[in-house]
């Protein structure tokens, strides 16, 4: 995973997905907070020009061509930072560069987007569209994040896990999406008391010292639960509707309806597509 905490959220929980489902997995990471494909490349860059060069080895001690040289892998991910995810600009030509690094160390590894997710409908932000410009919702945020993978995606003939699709489609559900707390006093903020977050797949409010603290990028224990559905159903090509495992904090029906979600998704990607699944068995 070519990532940043993005893809860290996303595939907290596909390990015990994975093993319930019998497959092998074997994840590696080269993942840098916040980090955008820019400075991903801008990394490797620096590793080419001067194998010794600390900036080019910023996962932790490791150059990207490093890791990708541990050992033969079947899937290698690349994602936008999410905050600029909107703007199909940003893409290039650093996804472009960092596929043909990929395919150039590993050519027989399936290089795929990982389509990341709009922030919370609450937000007090959101993802750059253009140049100097934000989208001003979170659906403006999926859209244009959306359009962006797929011109992306379709350039480099490459497919996409639709985590940004899924977590949309339970954003937007009538039955099943996040509301805000109209009833709950921000004024008594410092109290132990939080909003009712129900169905958020995002941390939202936490408590910090007494303090009301707020993140409405990052996904919570169901966001995560459901990034990892999506990937399990992408990387396997089966459903994980009969998997029990589920995250202590996710509600069983919720858990249950995140798992018809993820493969829906998948399974309406696919046939738009005209790549096919990929089966991996991670070796050495």
């Amino acid at each position: 995973m070519i990532g940043n905490s993005f893809s860290q959220n996303a595939s907290k929980y596909l390990p015990q997905l994975s093993k319930e489902g019998g497959h092998e997995l074997v994840i590696g990471r080269a993942e840098i907070g916040g980090s955008s494909l820019q400075r991903h490349w801008d990394h490797a860059e620096a590793a080419e020009r001067n194998p010794d060069d600390p900036n080019g080895k910023p996962y932790g001690g490791k150059s990207l061509k490093m890791l990708l040289s541990e050992g033969v892998w079947d899937v290698v991910t690349i994602q936008q930072a999410s905050i600029l995810s909107g703007n199909v600009d940003t893409y290039q030509p650093y996804a472009r560069k960092l596929y043909e690094y990929v395919k150039k160390l590993q050519p027989n590894a399936t290089v795929v987007f990982h389509q990341t997710w709009a922030y919370r409908t609450d937000s007090k932000d959101f993802s750059q569209i253009a140049k100097g410009d934000s989208a001003k919702s979170a659906r403006e945020m999926w859209e244009k994040s959306r359009a962006a993978y797929h011109t992306v995606a379709d350039e480099l003939a490459i497919p996409i896990i639709p985590n940004g699709d899924a977590f949309w489609r339970v954003n937007s559900s009538a039955k099943w999406a996040y509301h805000n707390d109209n009833s709950y006093d921000f004024r008594q903020a410092h109290s132990t008391a939080l909003p009712d977050q129900t169905h958020s797949l995002h941390v939202g409010y936490s408590l910090n010292k007494d303090r009301l603290a707020f993140d409405s990028h990052h996904a919570n224990d169901a966001g995560c639960y459901l990034g990892a559905l999506v990937w399990y159903s992408f990387l396997f090509g089966e459903s994980p509707v009969k998997l029990s495992f589920r995250p202590e904090a996710v509600d069983p029906d919720f858990a249950s309806e995140l798992k018809k979600v993820a493969w829906s998704t998948v399974k309406k990607t696919k046939k738009k597509s005209s790549n096919k699944f990929v089966t991996p068995v991670m070796a050495d």
